[in-house]
């Protein structure tokens, strides 16, 4: 079997951390990452949203939120910093390295995915600027 690259492969290791733990979600959040919730929309009606979290297609996240993709989103650049979040982790796993390996430093995936967020109680949380949205003024 022969493989053909287009470009070069190249690697270099970066210092940069690919998961965090289900106790660190809200803080993480907090200071400033944006939570990306990959589970299909059954998985999401079934087992609950994850409140604040953006949601993508698994299958369209990397065109998503690759900063080189012409299909991306406004906010995806390199220095974006997203906390992807699917069933039980291996999906947002995989979706962090390679988009770490095109210059996201700042992708990781929850350990244990949504199931262990859900574990521990933890969901997201909307904040008063987002509630503002619906506020009727009086």
């Amino acid at each position: 079997m022969t493989l053909a690259f287009s470009a070069p492969v190249t690697t270099s290791y970066t210092d940069a951390p690919l998961s965090l733990q289900a106790e660190e979600y809200l803080a993480t959040l907090a200071d400033g990452a944006v939570a990306v919730d990959l589970r299909s929309a059954v998985a999401r009606s079934a087992a609950g949203a994850l409140v604040g979290a953006m949601a993508l297609d698994v299958d369209d996240a990397l065109d998503l939120l690759s900063p080189d993709s012409p299909d991306r989103l406004r906010t995806a650049t390199v220095d974006a910093r997203w906390v992807l979040v699917s069933d039980d982790g291996y999906d947002a796993e995989m979706l962090a390295w390679h988009l770490q390996a095109r210059g996201v430093l700042g992708a990781r995936f929850v350990v244990g995915g949504h199931a262990a967020l859900r574990e521990r109680g933890i969901n997201g949380s909307v904040g008063a600027d987002v509630l503002g949205l619906f506020d009727t003024p009086q």
